[in-house]
């Protein structure tokens, strides 16, 4: 028999009025001038109310009540995190944007700005392996006994490394969570989210505790600052004993000894060089996966 879920519970044996059907109620009464003044709506069924600058507690709040309240009645406790940068693409996406920045360059061979683009196209395309890396190590995580851990990806919810991410888990056949947030250029949800547990956000710092509060481990491929901040904040969590200690994956050697050089902020006496261990260079799915297999196994 199928378990219920704490909502199916409480609805079941709970005498209060849900307040679904107070709002209800409350639509019921003749319209008046009293009655059909904002004053008077419920202050849960006033969206103006909600929005003002004083009830912003009340929506941080919220925005982690909702996705929590989701995740637990489905009984996810254990996710693995991927972050990664929205501009590493499949091949034929990368092709494409290299093919017409070379056409327009034929139009316009001293411009500086389209010269900087392809040579941003052509970097991408360099990395374009990450993201089939990406789709593999996710693939992977998803069959159990791979890690002996029962975990649901879960990603920034956006395109590159995050659809890579959401995509190895749907072709295993397994769900997994996005986590997007409303950005000034619109971050559409990539197709490979479980629909059931794609959401939306507006404060950062909300979303980041849904990163790591069931974090079982964090794979970082190469990425921009979004990337760049998350890794640090998890760093400076994990040193500071305000979260457990998991796994932390920085997918190829070379891209972030290029962009961080961490052995130079022990050798500078900024961080110990025990903080060194804290995470691992890898360059493949399996190598994470033995790290991820020793470290529960030992702890």
């Amino acid at each position: 028999m199928k378990r219920k879920n704490r909502r199916q519970v409480l609805s079941e044996y709970s005498t209060l009025p849900t307040s679904r059907d107070m709002v209800g109620e409350a639509k019921q009464c003749e319209d008046t001038p009293q009655t059909c003044s904002d004053s008077y709506r419920l202050a849960f069924d006033d969206p103006d109310f909600l929005l003002k600058d004083e009830q912003r507690s009340v929506r941080l709040m919220l925005e982690w009540q909702k996705p929590e309240q989701i995740l637990l009645d489905n009984n996810i406790k254990a996710t693995w995190v991927v972050f990664g940068s929205a501009r590493i693409l499949e091949h034929q996406h990368l092709i494409d944007q290299k093919s017409s920045l070379e056409n327009q360059i034929k139009q316009n061979p001293n411009d500086e700005n389209l010269q900087n683009k392809l040579k941003a196209a052509e970097s991408l395309l360099d990395k374009q392996h990450f993201y089939n890396e990406c789709v593999r190590l996710t693939s992977l995580l998803a069959k159990t006994k791979q890690t002996g851990i029962e975990a649901t990806v879960i990603t920034g919810g956006g395109p590159g490394i995050m659809e890579a991410a959401n995509r190895g888990a749907h072709q295993a056949g397994k769900d997994s969570i996005g986590l997007n947030i409303v950005l000034p250029r619109e971050q559409q949800p990539n197709r490979f989210i479980s629909p059931e547990y794609c959401f939306q956000f507006h404060y950062f710092a909300i979303r980041k505790m849904h990163f790591l509060v069931r974090a079982k481990a964090l794979f970082a491929f190469p990425g921009g600052f979004g990337t760049l901040d998350e890794i640090m904040e998890t760093l400076t969590l994990i040193q500071t004993g305000r979260i457990k200690r998991f796994p932390i994956f920085l997918f190829g050697r070379q891209f972030w000894n290029k962009i961080i050089n961490f052995e130079a902020l022990a050798d500078e006496g900024m961080i110990s060089y025990s903080d060194l261990e804290l995470f691992h260079y890898v360059e493949s799915s399996e190598e994470a996966i033995e790290i991820i297999k020793a470290f529960y196994h030992n702890s």
